[in-house]
Parts: C-alpha cells; structure tokens; sequence
C-alpha cells in the first residue's frame, strides 16, 4: 500500500484569515509519497502514526511523544519509553537503528549536537558531539599543490575527509547524565533488525541508486550497498551482521569500546588506506575524544525563547538572529512576499556574519553574546525597514571581547543529515540532530556503518587576502555546522521540540517551523509541511509544487532571484500543548510522529 502525504489536503479552513492563507500554502501537489507496506506490519501505533501523517494531522498523545526519520526508529524508541524510560534512554535505541535503516544519514561514523530540558529543574543543556579533524591535519589539508582549493567530491570521497566520529561518546554521555534504563538492552532492536534483516526503504534505495559510482570505489561499501554490482532494491531484505556485533560490544562494554579497541584501528586504517584519497587519522585522536557540554544560546521571541547549540554550531545564533530581528516586525501572512522579504533579509544579515565570525570557539573567539544581544540586533534591524530586497549585505559590527578580523568562510555544507525530537513522560525534552554530512558520507565502510565527510564542513581555503578564516582547517578543531536541534520555551517550560537536516537550510527550516507555530499558527504537523522559502545569500529558494511558486513574480518585484527547488526537509517536531503532546512528522521524508 502506498500512502500519499497530501498534508494540505486536510487542513481546516476557519478562523482568520492568516490561518486560512497558511492552510493553503500547504500544497497536495507538492506531496511526497512512501512506500506505508515497508513499515505498516511493524505495529498497529505505527500504522496509525501514518495515517496521522498522511491526513496531514498531528499525531496525538498524553505521557510521552517521539518524531524520527524511520518508523523502525521510532518504533524502538517507542518501547524504551512505553518501558519508563527517558528521552536520553530513547535517544540511543532510537540512533542505534538510524544508523542500521538510513545509513546515509547519521550512525556510530559521524557526530551529533544534544539539546535537553530537563523535566525536573527545568535546565537547558548543550552537547556537543561533534566530530574533531586530526592532530595531523594542516590548513591545506583540502587544497592541491597549488594552494587552490580542491573539488567538493575529490575531497568529500575517501580518508581525507573523516573526521574523529562523536555519535557513540555523545550517546553514552547523554545516558550516563540523564538516562535511567539499562544501557544493554537499548541496543536490542537494532541489533534484531541488523541480524535478521529489514526492508530496504523506498528513500535509501533511490539515493543508493543516484551514488553508485562513488559507493562502487571502495570494495566494503559496494558489497553492501551494490550487491553483485546492482544497487540494492526498494523492499530487499538488507542484514548487518558486522553492525550487530559493533552495536553488541557498545551495548556490554559501554561506548569507550568505540575509541580504544580494534574498532577505533579499523577506522584508522580504512582512512590511512583509502586508495586516492588517504586521511591523516591517528589512534591518538580517537583516544583524545570527549564529548563537551557547551552554554546554551538563549534568544527571546514573542514571549517565547528559542534554545539551542552555540558554537561550534552556527544552528542556535543563526536562528536566533532571525527570529531577535523578525521579532520588532509584525509579521504578515504566509501568502504576502512581505512576509518573505523581511525572513529572507533576516536570514541573509545573519549569514553574513555567519560567515565571518561562528566557528569553534575552542579555537577561534566568536562574540556569542554580542550577535544576540538586544541593542545589536535592534541595530540590525533598521536594516529592514525598507520596502524591497536589501541590494547589499555584508557583516555587522557586533560587541567583541576580542579584537579579531576574520575574512569571509568558503565552506560547502551538503545535506544528509537525521533529526530526533523527543518528550518523555518526566517532562524532559531532547532535540537531537545528527549526521555523517553529505549523503553517505566518505563512502567508506568499516565494521558494517559508514565514516563521516564531516571535515568538507570546514573552509577549504585558509586565508582570504590574507586575512585567516574563522573556520579553518586546524588540527583537534571541530568544523562549523548549521544543525540547530531547538526547544522552544514559554516561561521555562517547552512548547516546542524541532529540528531538521538540510545542511545550511537547516536553518531556515527551523525558522520557518518556529514562525509557523507562533506566528501563523499553525499545528505542528502543518508547521512542519508547509512549503519552504530560503534565502541565505541573496537568491530565494521556492519549493516546487507548492503555493509558495506563486509568490516569485512579487519577490522578483522586490529585487530577488528566484530559483524553484526541491527542499528535501526532514523536520522532527513535538508540541506540548495544554491538552497533551501533539507531534508531527516531514512529509517529505519517511520518518513518524508516535505516543501514548
């Protein structure tokens, strides 16, 4: 059975008219569809979470509420909770099977950012599980013996581009802190799934499909992925038996297994080997490994403050400089390009001095409080008052505890990335986004899951003008990302869990959601569907196939080039309403929203 994901198709037509104009910028044409028999026979929760998502309504629950890219994820993550479990117990039976089911995505090779509520004290807390570049790499690590920077992909496939993975410490650290189920048994349906075999994905299928020949270098990859030279099928029975036993020796030995035995050599040589392509890895870097709790960067909007991960994540300030800016402007309709022009110029002010300032902090001073701070962002602002496309933007000013001039960043951001949302029955929330970059990563494949391109996130140039880059290659260092898991908070508790993959529309893609819900409002499943409007350095991106195409004769009005994509969110959202949890899934993906 197929189930088409016409999200629009079902929304109710009352109340103002904003709501009304928000309705309808959902499009059916725009509507994805999946393959519902891969998934339904799991459990009859599972199947009511599609029918949920494909009558484009939230699914609705009381005690606890998880959204995740898979139903077999989610599933897993379901029983951890059903069970008493924590969001943070759920979180590692929910990544073990990510890891199994969208390999291309997220898993034990790549890394993650955690943001927690705590249900108890009411605390934020940031984690930073991000992966770190070699002691040995150098600042021309992505350049030719020119000093030019080298092609995306010839640096993206094979050793040079792994970074140390933080995934396995990140999940570990997050149970030892907030977790109360035994660690063991969190690993027991992927390890299940990963021996006994699962039905392929529609999604994982044609994406194996489009990478062929990059996955056909590296012999592990192809044997897996390519069996007998054909790409794998959408329904194929697919088993891991390398990935149990890797996921069975976390679960008995704890995540120190990861960065210390055979496991950690494994990936060393792997990278130090790729033919074409060697990375610089070393066992000591996996040895220096540790997780980093990080201050949380608190922005106020409407009433509400969004949290989120500050550096090395761009996600929390980027986003939150948007919403600090929008939030002296009423904000009109979905369907008025005024509404767009004043997001559009936000985000591109905001990536602005993303690029010139957020990098890791560990290694670079990035003014963290001035580019949130209330008179800079009102400054900001004035720049909005105008009643067409900003002709110019260029960084701002912001208060500075360092005297530094950093040029502007060149790094490539690619999607292919996870995100997890997660309430539990204690009140506590997790908003966990997770990657192994671009699509399938390296392409390298060691012990049954694939190894991060994670370090193609930092600048391939060093210099510019011979100013140095905020985010530069240095050895230990994490590059910049745009994930930006976010819990959004009313008089410190959560209304909204949220987050996305989409490289650096990630963050857009929060914004959208975060104004949807509040200002719009939307519920959280049509906050979640409805079309996409980015701009981040001048151009709109307009999601094909939805109502949202009708709006480019009056951005190009306005000043803007216009380009019609396809915007392949992935949105997790969970909101805690006085009536209960409601959840919501992206329809653009094959993840689900489930609770009881």
């Amino acid at each position: 059975m197929r189930i088409a994901l016409i999200s629009g198709a079902f929304l109710a037509l009352t109340g103002p008219l904003w709501a009304q104009e928000a309705a309808d910028a959902v499009a059916p044409e725009s509507a994805t569809s999946i393959d519902a028999g891969a998934f339904e026979a799991i459990s009859e929760p599972v199947a009511d979470a599609l029918r949920a998502k494909a009558e484009g309504r939230p699914f609705e629950a009381r005690d606890w509420m998880i959204a995740a890219a898979n139903p077999h994820a989610v599933s897993a993550g379901a029983r951890v909770l059903r069970d008493g479990g924590t969001a943070a117990d759920a979180m590692v039976a929910v990544q073990a099977v990510l890891g199994l089911v969208e390999p291309q995505s997220s898993g034990l090779g790549g890394g993650a950012f955690l943001v927690w509520h705590d249900g108890a004290s009411g605390e934020i807390t940031t984690l930073d599980g991000r992966e770190t570049a070699p002691l040995a790499a150098t600042p021309r690590l992505f350049q030719d013996e020119a000093g030019m920077p080298l092609d995306f992909f010839d640096a993206v496939v094979g050793g040079r581009s792994v970074g140390v993975p933080g995934t396995p410490a990140l999940m570990q650290s997050a149970h030892d802190r907030w977790g109360t189920a035994e660690w063991s048994g969190l690993f027991n349906e992927a390890i299940t799934l990963a021996e006994d075999g699962f039905a392929v994905s529609p999604r994982l299928a044609s994406l194996v499909a489009e990478d062929a020949e990059r996955l056909a270098r590296f012999p592990d990859t192809a044997a897996y992925f390519l069996p007998e030279g054909a790409p794998i099928e959408a329904g194929q029975t697919l088993t891991n038996a390398a990935y149990a036993e890797v996921l069975r020796r976390i679960a008995t030995e704890g995540a120190d297994v990861f960065y210390t035995s055979d496991i950690a050599t494994a990936i060393v040589d792997r990278v130090r080997g790729a033919e074409g392509n060697p990375g610089v890895l070393a066992p000591a870097d996996f040895a220096i490994y540790e997780v980093k709790e990080r201050p949380a960067v608190c922005v106020p909007y409407r009433g509400y403050e969004a949290c989120g991960m500050g550096p090395p994540s761009s996600g929390a300030l980027t986003v939150g400089q948007i919403l600090g800016m929008l939030d002296r402007f009423e904000m009109p309709g979905v369907a008025d390009a005024e509404a767009w022009r004043l997001i559009g110029d936000a985000s591109r002010l905001a990536f602005a001095d993303r690029g010139r300032y957020m990098a890791d902090s560990d290694f670079v001073p990035v003014p963290v409080t001035g580019l949130v701070a209330e008179g800079y962002l009102a400054q900001r602002a004035e720049l909005l008052q105008g009643d067409d496309a900003l002709p110019e933007v260029s960084a701002g000013d912001p208060e500075f505890d360092h005297a530094m001039n950093w040029a502007e960043d060149e790094s490539i951001e690619f999607p292919s990335t996870s995100h997890i949302s997660i309430v539990d029955s204690f009140g506590n929330a997790l908003s966990m986004t997770t990657t192994i970059e671009n699509a399938f990563g390296s392409r390298l494949m060691v012990s049954g899951f694939l190894l991060n391109n994670e370090l193609t996130d930092f600048s391939f140039r060093s210099h510019a003008d011979g100013v140095p880059i905020a985010n530069r290659v240095e050895p230990g260092k994490r590059p910049r990302s745009s994930m930006a898991p976010t819990i959004l908070r009313r008089d410190g508790a959560p209304v909204l869990v949220v987050g996305s993959p989409g490289g650096s529309r990630i963050i857009g893609y929060v914004t959208k959601a975060i104004i949807s819900y509040v200002d719009w409002g939307l519920d959280v499943q049509q906050a979640v569907s409805i079309g996409h409007a980015v701009n981040r350095f001048g151009a709109f991106d307009l999601e094909m196939g939805t109502p949202l195409e009708t709006l480019a004769p009056d951005l190009e009005a306005l000043g803007y080039e216009v380009n019609l994509r396809d915007l392949n969110s992935g949105l997790h959202a969970i909101a805690v309403t006085p009536d209960g949890l409601r959840g919501g899934a992206d329809p653009r993906r094959e993840g689900i929203a489930l609770g009881e």
